[in-house]
């Protein structure tokens, strides 16, 4: 019997190229349960195996709990400290007390109880070493062969493990099939209970990247930085590019000779027609390049909400803008800013009803006369903040004004501010959440305060909220803080479906 286990442990772990300890492991775990199997009472079990001889050792042991516990949960398998004290003076509290029990043999019933654990165990020990082999190669390009397609995702054959492509992942109206040859990204490693544990990519931006690090030299040696990349998957992308060298000419080395290069990514995804882009530190220039071929006349940043008014000609517009939208999306998703594709005509439409609005609104708030008023929008004043913490000395530079107007202007837009704050704290101060609202987790009584003095004060209300109206009404709220506050007050609906499950 001893030899029969030596013999199970060296072939399967030979077989299967899992650790020994990992197979006895599983033998010791299959014997302990078949000798709870023979005990009619509730007993605990524990095996353990001589590693050089084979043989075995069994022992009924008792899990050491409180003398205060009045009733034990499970008699047969717990003990109070004192009593697990009297046979074992080291025992502790969540400690365990043993006594020898008579083995069970290797028979039928605990071979075939042991090889399903060691089946279990061998399939857990080969994704432990999949997901060990590629972990470091997470975010690479890999290249497989459809093995088969389960319901439109494609199994990839990567030689020592398969990966999964899903459907989702695929480029539209890819057509694969058993037997061909792919590239993608490896997008994701992590053990799963079961199938694939390896998550491949063929839409993700990153495989743009890596594939021109492939064919052209200078982006995979360093020579040529690749700063981003977005993709409409199987029409169009766009991808920035930057030369640390001064005597390479970026776009020109990723498009190769008669575009070589360039159509070898392309055909690699499928037809996309890919945009090479010059990437600037200049924001403003940087959105110029990404839009081009089409001519851009003038750009209005907005730092705070990262976005960019860009005045393009009437006979631009639907180039600048793309079907469907796909060209002025694309440069956003490259350049990471809000974009605002307009004429002339509108963005001076737009700019003339701003102006007037804040001409409006200095002349009511602030007192001043209208030519006061415009002299200021001329200058790009447009809000009470502006007037108020804008350095005196610029002020001073604008002509038409005087020290005296520019002081008084300063103190008014202060006081008016200062008592909009005080207002509004005391509407903070003054609101009412309710209890649920700030008991929840990841809240605070001020946040709290702050969502019921705008009409949300129960977590069935905030629920209801979305991250962009979170951000809104809290004042410096992260995404990922709006996001956990949803989510937390959202608990309740996952908890009710699941107990209708």
């Amino acid at each position: 019997m001893a030899n029969e286990i030596l013999q199970v442990v060296e072939a399967v772990s030979r077989e299967k190229n899992v650790d020994r300890e990992v197979i006895f492991g599983a033998l010791e775990a299959a014997l302990a349960t078949a000798t709870r199997k023979r005990h009619r009472d509730d007993i605990d079990a524990r095996v353990s195996i001589h590693r050089k001889t084979g043989d075995y050792d069994t022992f009924r042991r008792w899990l050491v709990v409180d003398d205060d516990v009045e009733t034990l949960a499970f008699p047969e398998r717990e003990m109070r400290l004192s009593e697990a004290r009297a046979r074992d003076p080291n025992a502790e509290v969540g400690g365990y007390v043993e006594e020898p029990l008579e083995p069970v043999e290797f028979g039928r019933i605990a071979a075939q109880a042991a090889k399903q654990v060691i089946v279990q165990k061998v399939r857990e020990a080969e994704r432990e070493q999949i997901v060990n082999q590629f972990k470091d190669r997470q975010g690479e390009l890999v290249t497989g062969v459809v093995k088969r397609l389960e319901r439109g995702d494609a199994i990839i054959d990567l030689g020592s493990a398969e990966a999964l492509l899903a459907k989702s992942a695929m480029i539209p109206r890819e057509g694969l099939r058993p037997g061909d040859r792919v590239r993608a990204y490896l997008e994701d490693v992590h053990s799963t209970p079961r199938g694939p544990q390896l998550f491949l990519s063929r839409v993700a931006p990153q495989l743009l990247v890596e594939l021109f690090k492939l064919e052209v030299p200078e982006a995979g040696e360093g020579l040529i930085e690749i700063h981003g990349a977005a993709r409409d998957p199987g029409l169009r992308a766009k991808i920035a590019v930057n030369s640390k060298d001064p005597r390479i000419d970026p776009i020109g080395a990723c498009v190769g000779m008669r575009g070589s290069r360039v159509q070898s990514v392309s055909n690699e995804l499928g037809g996309e027609r890919v945009d090479i882009i010059q990437w600037s530190q200049d924001p403003a220039q940087f959105v110029i390049n990404a839009l081009a071929p089409a001519e851009v006349l003038s750009i209005v940043v907005d730092e705070e909400l990262r976005s960019m008014d860009v005045i393009v000609d009437e006979a631009q517009l639907s180039q600048v803008i793309g079907r469907g939208g796909q060209n002025v999306r694309l440069a956003s998703e490259l350049t990471g800013w809000e974009l605002n594709i307009m004429t002339e005509e509108t963005a001076s439409a737009r700019g003339q009803s701003e102006a007037t609005n804040a001409i409006q609104m200095f002349v009511e708030i602030l007192g001043i006369d209208t030519a006061t008023a415009e002299i200021l929008v001329r200058e790009g004043f447009m809000s009470l903040d502006e007037v108020a913490y804008v350095p005196k000395q610029e002020m001073m530079a604008v002509e038409g004004l005087t020290e005296q107007q520019i002081d008084a202007m300063r103190d008014r837009a202060r006081d008016i501010l200062l008592t909009r704050a005080i207002t509004l704290e005391e509407k903070i101060d003054m609101a009412e959440p309710a209890a649920d609202l700030l008991a929840m987790p990841e809240m605070d009584e001020h946040t709290a305060r702050v969502l019921a003095s705008h009409g949300i004060k129960t977590m069935e209300e905030l629920a209801d909220q979305s991250v962009d109206d979170l951000i809104g009404i809290i004042e410096g709220l992260s995404e990922d803080r709006a996001r956990a506050l949803i989510m937390a007050a959202r608990a309740p609906w996952f908890a009710d479906e699941g107990q209708g499950a």
